[in-house]
């Protein structure tokens, strides 16, 4: 029985989880979207670390799906912060945005904001570091998706 509750309780957690991410729509398509991320990320300093494309993945395992591509890009003036504060905020880091097709077939780009991605760890929700990390993540999020 203690092992249902906690599994529930998890379950539970980790739609909570899901729920406080932050989705914004963009006019553009999800590699249009995707490169004015990465040329935002990059022009404020940070390394992109990989591009991931979710769809051309189940294309060579031949599914197929939506567009979906991730960017996993961080700075290490700011990880560096999260990581002294608790090691274990290295895997969340570096950061992720989603750039993905709705159901709809618009574009839509996601991302967790600092509170939840380092929930858990010994990183208060209102030190310095979440503000910033939070901060960086819209900023950056604002330009891929701005109108043209």
């Amino acid at each position: 029985m203690k092992h249902y509750v906690a599994a529930t309780l998890l379950a539970v957690s980790a739609t909570t989880a899901w729920a406080e991410n932050i989705t914004k729509p963009s006019p553009l398509s999800v590699d249009e979207t995707i490169d004015r991320l990465e040329a935002a990320a990059t022009g404020a300093g940070a390394t992109v670390f990989a591009r991931v494309d979710h769809a051309e993945g189940a294309e060579s395992v031949g599914k197929s799906i939506p567009d979906a591509t991730l960017l996993v890009f961080g700075n290490p003036a700011l990880g560096t912060v999260a990581m002294e504060a608790d090691l274990r905020a290295g895997l969340e880091l570096p950061l992720r945005v989603l750039a993905y097709q709705d159901g709809d077939g618009n574009t839509q780009v996601v991302y967790s904001p600092a509170e939840d991605l380092f929930a858990g760890l010994d990183i208060p929700a209102d030190a310095e570091v979440v503000a910033k990390v939070n901060g960086a993540l819209k900023a950056l999020t604002d330009k891929a998706v701005a109108a043209e």
